[in-house]
């Protein structure tokens, strides 16, 4: 495992160390041949490290030279950076020099010290060499398998029989009776599959085998099987299939046929057992989507049969293959704490004692978070330590890694979380998902600002590669696997914000920590070794003390939740920083700012608290990427900032005052095309100034929200006219791409947006405002795919222009109420999403055939009553009724029934607001947790006794010391 961490760091690295030999860092040529042996020693270790992985062994030896080849990446990574730091201020320096006398920072390395370094690095390449060659340590290992290593190769086929699965069933009514429903519903003349989807350990194997085990006691089946299909290839799992049917065959004659048959020929056997005969198959724990194009492969066409197939997996994209055609998806949902704290109990306290004093699960439930096979292990485990006079639940949860690693009972939850952490396709993956380590585990992360950071730690490329994936893969793949679960969904269905829960939180605490690839302080604990990120969390980083024995200049990102003493705040001290988040920091102050901009490698920057300013230093932070001052009290930002050249994202709400002279060196950066802006989100205006001019220049421009403050009575708005009409305006190229453009005007805006022409173009338009009618550039825009609208009143008039936007997927309309309007027959022919978000409950009638491919739709007024004379019948592929969470019981009700009744049983979820603080863009997003009378979704999992398959881990984030002697050695062999 720590193999595996560190193959991706190297990667890494590597391009940025060959980039050293470029002329501009001016090395001497010893130093140069330096750097092209410590390069061809890294390919050769990241080499020896893949080829380990494939091994299923691996020598405490061979664990060691893991630790010296760490500790010379690390190396190299500082070496790097020394150097383009001290080659970043040299270029600053060159420009004033003549007039400025400069004295070099501290962190700067003189070429000599550079030069020494080099070469400590290469004999340490050479000394750690010669300990493997002198260890027999070489990759790959051979040394025996560790117990880690056995606790993965577990059998694939007890464990998943139903017949042996004695489930402690706790909280399933509701799904049973949905998927019981499923089996009985759909179009008889086809064959229908079934798929249950969700993280390891929430019990969707105990589910399926209720549901199995009670078909086999029906007779609405001709033939049951059931098989299990993790750790096997397509042609093994339709030898089991056949194996389950074939009851008649002789066994021994069986076996053999089927051991040396191959796919075609499993494929033409089964079809001929399943062939006029209704079946019920379960295929447990199936992982790729190639398994079951091969296992469809060989089913029957089903005539009038109305067989059904039920696959439980982990994987969402899996589900949905598996279910794309007359088929259904069930997310599993995590336990509520009603039906965790019933379980946990059951587990944990012996029927002789059913009438002392139940012990408080709330720490046990707090760790758990809902996961059910982590509320059996540690209920079973406090049970055998002899409840009540045993260990008592916190003295459990405060141990948690010490039990993990020492007791049988936690070996199933270890093992499923390395299952989970080591499968991941790639390093780059198993790095960006460490990185959750960073946050608190009560705050949910936003997307987009984690996608930021990962590309600013290089984990990830702004474009994918064969060694890479792109930001947004990285996260999806992630999502798709369930290992993080979205907390809020914009409006169309986006998501905003996320997190890692339970057991894989804890997890991922323990990884990140023990391989040092996050420095942890809570609690005031911290790990005083190396130091490349560090994250402080709530108030515990005041203690001045805990920092006195760390080195801060090599960190590497910074993350900072709630106060810190003046010590850490000391921004002089990071000279490597590449993230730089403060947006939390209670204790920032505009003096910390003067030393963010000696940052000079700085990438990411983020800031909060008292800040009120931003020093024009800050042009001196060339690698800077991100800026983020959104959740600062800064109101007037220097033009320089537009001088940064790697400059992407600018986020914030501020005014430029300052004059944009025709050679300034802003004019001169800019009418170059120097900028790479694509995101310019919060800037005020007040319809003129010569930054507008400029913005024609930055042709990079891909978002831009322009907040308009015109005064009364101001009849030159040229300046922001042409500034509009030059972003809008249609290239007519084919792939243009996203553009986006927000606008919050006042009343004496109508005028300006009536007067921009087209033709022209975005993706995106988000109109704050009052509007008597549709600005014609709007009808006139292509590519227009998203449209929110906000307004005290939309008029008929409105309504009826936007029914002609063919091409529109997505509408969200915010007003105190609508004029009366009805949507005709075919109009917003390709909408897919539809978000009304009213004071008044006058939402519009629906004619037969309007709005054919509605897939969701959100209605918020609390004063909603019933339908609304809505008939959502008339939307046939209705998915998902979102309601305001303040709508009565009653009209909550009458939506789930007309839900019930609708042919595709479209999900009912309530709306969650959210703290603009945690939001990016909109100002409501859907919560992951529906309403609890919503079946589909808000189903509690099927829970299991000692039989229960999915299985999960557990580490503590607190026990610092426990933690380091978790036993990775063990740990990391079962990678593979």
């Amino acid at each position: 495992m720590e193999a595996a961490l560190l193959g991706g760091f190297i990667k890494v690295i590597l391009p940025r160390l060959f980039s050293l030999i470029d002329d501009k860092y001016k090395l001497h040529r010893g130093v140069k041949s330096d750097v092209r042996f410590l390069v061809k020693e890294l390919r050769m270790i990241v080499g020896a490290i893949d080829d380990d992985e494939l091994s299923a062994t691996s020598s405490a030896a061979a664990r060691l030279s893991i630790q010296d080849l760490r500790e010379l990446a690390h190396g190299i990574e500082d070496c790097i950076d020394g150097l383009m730091y001290r080659a970043t201020w040299e270029h600053q320096a060159s420009f004033l020099r003549r007039s400025v006398r400069l004295r070099p920072p501290r962190a700067l390395k003189t070429g000599a010290q550079l030069a020494r370094e080099m070469q400590r690095l290469r004999r340490m390449a050479k000394e750690a060499h010669e300990r493997k060659r002198r260890y027999a340590a070489d990759f790959p290992a051979g040394g025996q398998p560790s117990s880690a290593t056995q606790l993965v190769d577990e059998s694939p086929s007890s464990p998943s029989d139903p017949r042996i699965l004695d489930a402690d069933l706790v909280g399933v009514e509701g799904p049973l009776a949905e998927l019981l429903e499923q089996l009985a519903e759909g179009r008889p003349s086809q064959l229908k599959v079934i798929a249950v989807v969700g993280f390891c350990g929430l019990g969707k194997t105990a589910l399926a085998a209720e549901v199995y085990n009670r078909e086999t006691r029906s007779e609405r089946f001709e033939r049951h099987a059931w098989v299990y299909a993790a750790l096997k290839s397509p042609r093994e799992v339709l030898a089991d299939l056949l194996r389950k049917l074939s009851s008649d065959a002789p066994s021994c004659q069986g076996k053999s046929v089927l051991e040396t048959s191959d796919v075609g020929q499993l494929c033409t056997e089964l079809k001929q057992h399943l062939v006029m005969r209704r079946y019920f198959i379960v295929i447990d724990d199936i992982r790729t989507e190639d398994q079951w194009k091969t296992i469809k492969s060989a089913l029957p066409a089903d005539k009038d049969i109305s067989s059904r197939i039920l696959v439980t997996t982990t994987i969402q994209s899996v589900a949905n293959a598996c279910s794309s055609s007359n088929g259904y998806v069930h997310k599993m949902s995590r336990l509520d704490k009603m039906c965790s704290k019933q379980l946990f109990t059951k587990k944990a306290c012996p029927d002789k004692y059913s009438c002392y004093k139940q012990p408080d699960p709330a720490e046990v439930l707090k760790k758990c978070d809902g996961q059910p096979l982590a509320l059996v292990t540690i209920g079973e485990f406090l049970q055998a330590k002899g409840w009540p006079t045993g260990p008592s639940c916190e003295d459990i949860c405060t141990q948690i890694g010490y039990h993990l690693e020492n007791d049988k009972s936690f070996e199933k939850m270890r093992r499923v979380l390395i299952h989970n952490y080591s499968t991941l396709p790639s390093h780059a993956l198993k790095a960006c998902l460490l990185y959750f380590g960073m946050f608190p585990s009560n705050r949910p992360i936003r997307k987009k600002s984690l996608l930021r950071r990962w590309l600013a730690e290089g984990f990830v490329e702004p474009q994918p590669s064969p060694s890479s994936p792109d930001p947004i893969a990285a996260f999806n793949s992630l999502m798709d696997r369930n290992i993080i679960e979205p907390i809020n969904l914009s409006n169309n269905d986006n998501v905003k914000t996320c997190q890692t829960y339970g057991m894989m939180r804890e997890f991922i605490l323990h990884m990140s920590i023990s391989q040092n690839f996050v420095t942890l302080f809570c609690n005031d604990k911290i790990e005083p070794k190396y130091v490349r990120r560090l994250s402080l969390h709530e108030s515990s980083a005041t203690v001045v003390d805990s920092f006195s024995t760390v080195d801060l200049s090599l960190v590497r990102s910074l993350a900072i939740f709630g106060k810190a003493s003046q010590t850490v705040l000391d921004l002089s001290k990071y000279h490597l920083l590449r993230v730089l988040d403060l947006e939390k920091c209670e204790e920032l102050k505009d003096d910390h700012v003067k030393d963010i901009c000696n940052l000079l490698l700085l990438k990411y920057l983020s800031l909060g608290g008292g800040v009120t300013t931003i020093p024009r230093d800050i042009v001196k932070l060339k690698h800077l990427v991100s800026l983020d001052v959104r959740r600062t009290k800064v109101q007037i930002l220097h033009v320089e900032v537009f001088q940064l050249p790697s400059l992407i994202h600018l986020f914030g709400k501020f005014k430029l005052t300052d004059i944009v002279k025709p050679k300034s060196e802003v004019h001169e950066f800019l009418s170059k095309g120097k900028s790479n802006l694509e995101t310019l989100a919060g800037f005020v205006t007040d319809g003129s100034g010569g930054f507008l001019h400029l913005m024609g220049y930055m042709n990079k421009l891909s978002k831009v929200k322009i907040l308009c403050e015109l005064p009364a009575g101001c009849a030159d708005r040229t300046d922001l006219k042409e500034a509009i009409q030059q972003f809008i305006e249609d290239e007519k190229q084919a792939n243009i791409g996203s553009r986006s453009l927000s606008l919050h005007f006042g009343k004496c805006c109508e005028e300006l947006l009536n007067s921009l022409k087209g033709p022209c173009y975005l993706s995106s338009l988000k109109l704050h405002g009052d509007l008597a009618a549709l600005p014609q550039f709007v009808v006139s825009l292509r590519g227009l795919r998203e449209l929110c609208l906000w307004s005290t009143r939309l008029t008929a008039g409105v309504l009826e222009a936007l029914s002609n936007l063919s091409y529109l997927q997505y509408l969200k309309l915010v007003a105190d109420d609508l004029d009366k309007f009805v949507v005709r027959d075919q109009a917003f022919c390709r909408l897919l999403r539809l978000s009304l978000e009213l004071q008044c409950p006058t939402f519009p009638t629906i004619e037969e055939g309007a709005l054919p491919f509605l897939v969701t739709l959100q209605l918020l007024c609390k004063d909603l009553h019933g339908l609304s004379d809505l008939k959502i019948e008339h939307l046939k592929h209705l998915k998902e009724v979102t309601l305001d969470p303040r709508v009565t019981p009653t009209t909550r009700g009458t939506w789930e029934k007309a839900a019930r009744e609708h042919p595709n049983r479209p999900k009912v979820l309530l709306l969650k607001s959210v703290d603009a603080a945690q939001s990016e863009l909109a100002d409501y997003t859907i919560a992951s947790e529906p309403a609890e009378s919503a079946i589909q979704e808000t189903s509690i999992p099927a829970l299991l006794n000692q039989g229960l398959v999915a299985s999960s881990s557990v580490m503590r984030e607190q026990s610092t010391s426990v933690l380091s002697n978790m036993g990775l050695s063990e740990v990391s062999s079962a990678l593979t």
